[in-house]
């Protein structure tokens, strides 16, 4: 896998996050990954999840809690 140039990643926070600042950012536009990391850190770790997994997960997460099931 190449690793992706996160220096010119285009970051961004979801526009549900309102101005707390306890967030994660992810960076779209790298070809099948999706860059995850702390907005707080901004120059610390990110990770990087497949599109598909990325994808997966946020489905689950529109889907509703899984307590329970």
């Amino acid at each position: 896998m190449i690793t992706p140039n996160l220096e010119v990643a285009a970051w961004r926070k979801s526009s549900y996050s309102g101005q707390g600042g306890d967030c994660i950012e992810v960076a779209d536009g790298l070809p099948g990954v999706m860059p995850v990391r702390d907005s707080k850190v901004p120059h610390g770790p990110a990770l990087s999840f497949s599109a598909h997994s990325w994808s997966a997960f946020v489905g689950a997460v529109k889907s509703g809690p899984l307590l329970g099931k």
